[in-house]
């Protein structure tokens, strides 16, 4: 176990509240950073232009929204059910333009068809059921302009039996039914790991998903590490051996246009 072994874990199912959203902004992620992130900004780098409107739904403290900004050139706008996570991402994310509340299912501030892209980060791991997942599509599709772009990250919930840099996937060795509740160990910043608990969603349940969410052209990819050589931050790169993310890669890039 990397630099975790002596640490403290701390168990909770939301990032809800000012202590939450501290405690998810002190999260290192280094394995997202290696193998998903930078293939997101990859994906919509190749449909999104200098100043068009991306939205980032579930953006946390906006660490994520505010790189992509400054990598893409587009206009980010980050959106967010926790009110907290929304007034950290404020203070320290100052590169996206603006922050939406979602409540009650729905972005406020936001018309329907205004964004040339949308992606969402380890959003869908945070919902019991299929009908909450269907409805986050719909709202995100409601956002979208016909053929718009929606790049979405996931981690997929059968890698339980290695150790990652930066995250454990679950109970070793454990398969999960479809929603069902599955724990997540999160690195921190300090070495301690950070427990929560997610929900099981197959991968290869997502397409399926998303046609009938009124999405086309879906398409999905596992990152290598040696595909990230040429993307991620060479000094990320070199930080760890990354044994575990070279024999099963965790993170799925799933693409799709909107209908």
């Amino acid at each position: 176990m990397n630099n975790g072994s002596a640490g403290h874990e701390e168990e909770g199912g939301a990032w809800s509240g000012p202590a939450g959203a501290e405690a998810f902004a002190a999260v290192e992620a280094a394995t997202d950073w290696l193998l998903g992130y930078p293939f997101v900004f990859e994906a919509l780098s190749r449909r999104i232009g200098t100043d068009e409107l991306l939205v980032d739904y579930g953006c946390g403290p906006g660490r994520v929204a505010d790189r992509a900004a400054r990598v893409l050139g587009a206009r980010v706008v980050g959106v967010d059910t926790s009110a907290e996570m929304l007034a950290l991402a404020r203070s320290t994310a100052t590169a996206v333009a603006e922050f939406h509340l979602v409540r009650d299912g729905r972005v406020t501030g936001l018309p329907d068809e205004c964004a040339d892209a949308v992606m969402c980060n380890h959003v869908l791991a945070s919902l019991p059921t299929e009908e909450a997942l269907l409805g986050v599509f719909a709202e995100i599709r409601r956002l979208l302009r016909p053929g718009a772009p929606f790049v979405l990250l996931t981690t997929d919930p059968d890698c339980t039996e290695l150790e990652y840099a930066s995250l454990r996937v679950g109970a070793p060795g454990a398969s999960y039914r479809l929603g069902e509740e599955m724990p997540l160990r999160l690195l921190r910043t300090d070495g301690s790991w950070q427990e929560v608990r997610n929900h099981a969603w197959p991968v290869d349940r997502l397409p399926i998903l998303l046609e009938s969410a009124r999405f086309r052209e879906v398409s999905q990819r596992r990152p290598t590490v040696d595909e990230a050589l040429a993307l991620a931050d060479p000094g990320l790169v070199h930080r760890h051996p990354w044994t575990s993310e070279r024999s099963a890669p965790p993170l799925v890039i799933t693409s799709a246009l909107a209908s």
